[in-house]
C-alpha cells in the first residue's frame, strides 16, 4: 500500500495526473493499449518529453483520432449539454495573466454525446481490473452528480459533452487504471490552486472555477493564485474528490517524486507534483479518553442497535455495555466509550440526549495500536473490504469487514462462516 502527496500549486487535470501517476509507477507502457481494451480504436496515447519552466518531464497525451484533439486539456472548461445531440461547434476562450489568449474550437458530432449509462457500458466491457472499473465508475458518477445538481436535471437525462468523447473516456479510465496499480491507501494534498477570472462557455460567461468544478471542490481548501485562467478541470477535481485527500500536514520522507505537466504555458511551471511518501509513524502510545456512565433506570432495549449506531456516528471509536450491580441492589448497565478528546462534547451530548443518565465520568487512557491499512480484496465471491494490521514480528493479520461478509453471504446463499473461510483462503 502506498501513501502519496499531491502538490496542486498549478491546479490539476486528467492529463496532468496521467503523466504524474505514470512516472511514479515508472511505466509509460501500461496505458498504450488502453484504447483497445476499451474497444475505442479511435483513441491513441502518446508520450512526449517536455520542459516546463526548467522542469523536464514526460507528458501523456490522449488523442481522439477523429477530432485530432486531446482529452481534458488542462485549464479548459468542460461544458455539458442537456438536450438532444446535434452537429455544432463552439469556442472556448481563456485569457491568462501573461497576456496569451487561447482559443479552443471543437466540432462535436452525434457520436460524441453520451449518457452516463453509455459510458458505464464502455467501462463494464473494458479489459481492465474490476477495481479499476469501480474507480472509473465513481469518478464519472461524481461528475454526473455535480452536473445534475447544477442544472437541476435527473442524472440519467444529462448528455455528457466533453467528457463523453473517446479521448476523455480514455483519460479518466486511464487514471483509474493507474490509481488501482499504485495501490494507494492514503493521500495528502496541498490547498488547490484554481486560477481566477471569467471563462466563456456554452452557458455564457462564468467565473473560475466553472460550476461543476466548484461543486466537486466543495469541502476542499482552494485559492485563486496569481495567474488568470482556469487551472483545474472537472476531471482533475473529480479525481481529487475520489482520492479523498487529507489536507493536514504530516511528517514524512519522500521516496519518489513525479511531475505531471499540463499542455499550456503559464508564467509559472504548469505541473502537478505527486510524491510517494514514507510517513513517519506517530508514537505507539496515543492519548485517548475513556468515558463511562452507569445507567440503572432505563430498559436495555433502548441501548440496542439504534443507540449504538448513533453513538459511533457521534464520534465514539469503540464501546462496550456490561451489566453491573449498584447500590441498593439495583441492576444497571455500565456504558464504556473510547474516544478522542475532540469528540468529547459530541459523544457526551449524545449520551445525555439518548439515555436516562444525568452524569458521565471520563479520564485519559493510552493504547498501543498496530499499524493498519484498509483496502478492497477481490475474491471468487466478490469484492470485500478488509483491514490488514502488521505485528512487531511482521506477521500480517487480515480481518474482513463483517458487513461485507453478511452481504456476500446473502448474495451467495452461504453462511457468513463459509464466506469468511473462503475469504481467508484467498479463494
Amino acid at each position: 500500500m502506498n501513501t502519496i502527496y499531491i502538490e496542486a500549486f498549478s491546479g490539476a487535470s486528467g492529463n496532468m495526473f496521467l503523466s504524474a501517476f505514470s512516472e511514479l509507477l515508472g511505466d509509460y507502457e501500461l496505458l498504450k493499449d488502453l484504447p483497445q481494451k476499451l474497444h475505442l480504436p479511435d483513441g491513441k496515447i502518446e508520450v512526449k518529453q517536455v520542459d516546463k519552466n526548467g522542469i523536464n518531464c514526460k507528458y501523456v497525451e490522449v488523442i481522439d483520432l477523429n477530432l485530432g484533439k486531446e482529452a481534458d486539456q488542462d485549464h479548459e472548461h468542460h461544458d455539458h449539454e442537456h438536450s438532444h445531440s446535434h452537429d455544432h461547434s463552439h469556442t472556448h476562450s481563456h485569457t491568462h495573466s501573461h497576456d496569451d489568449t487561447h482559443e479552443h474550437t471543437h466540432d462535436h458530432h452525434h457520436g460524441a454525446h453520451r449518457h452516463l449509462s453509455d459510458i458505464q457500458k464502455i467501462i463494464d466491457h473494458a479489459h481492465i481490473s474490476d477495481n479499476a472499473k469501480k474507480i472509473a465508475h465513481e469518478i464519472f458518477l461524481m461528475i454526473g452528480e455535480a452536473e445534475s445538481k447544477i442544472h437541476d436535471m435527473p442524472l440519467e437525462t444529462i448528455h455528457f459533452h466533453e467528457i463523453s468523447g473517446v479521448d476523455s473516456i480514455i483519460d479518466i479510465v486511464g487514471n483509474a487504471v493507474l490509481i488501482d496499480k499504485l495501490n494507494i491507501s492514503k493521500v495528502y494534498c496541498t490547498p488547490i490552486c484554481t486560477g481566477f477570472g471569467i471563462v466563456k462557455t456554452q452557458h455564457g460567461m462564468l467565473p473560475v472555477p466553472a460550476p461543476a468544478t466548484a461543486e466537486l471542490l466543495q469541502g476542499m481548501p482552494i485559492y485563486p493564485g496569481t495567474e488568470e485562467g482556469e487551472k483545474i478541470t472537472p476531471t482533475g477535481a473529480a479525481i481529487l474528490r475520489y482520492l479523498n485527500p487529507d489536507f493536514k500536514s504530516t511528517a514524512y520522507t519522500t521516496k519518489k517524486t513525479a511531475y505531471g505537466p499540463g499542455k499550456k504555458e503559464f508564467h509559472n511551471a504548469n505541473v502537478v507534483r505527486v510524491s510517494l511518501l514514507e510517513v513517519h509513524a506517530k508514537t505507539d502510545k496515543d492519548l485517548y479518553i475513556q468515558l463511562e456512565a452507569s445507567i440503572d433506570d432505563m430498559s436495555p432495549e433502548y441501548l440496542g442497535n439504534h443507540f449504538q449506531d448513533g453513538l459511533l456516528a457521534s464520534g465514539a471509536l469503540d464501546f462496550s455495555i456490561t451489566q453491573q450491580l449498584m447500590k441498593k441492589g439495583r441492576f444497571a448497565f455500565l456504558l464504556s466509550v473510547t474516544l478522542t478528546k475532540t469528540n468529547l462534547t459530541s459523544v457526551s451530548n449524545y449520551i445525555f440526549n439518548n439515555t436516562s443518565t444525568i452524569g458521565v465520568r471520563f479520564y485519559n487512557i493510552e493504547r498501543i495500536e498496530l499499524p493498519r491499512v484498509q483496502h478492497t480484496k477481490q475474491t471468487s465471491l466478490g469484492d470485500v473490504l478488509v483491514k490488514e494490521s502488521t505485528t512487531p514480528s511482521q506477521h500480517i493479520k487480515i480481518k474482513p469487514e463483517f458487513d461485507d461478509v453478511l452481504r456476500l453471504a446473502k448474495e451467495t446463499n452461504l453462511s457468513p462462516y463459509q464466506v469468511l473461510n473462503k475469504i481467508n483462503s484467498n479463494s
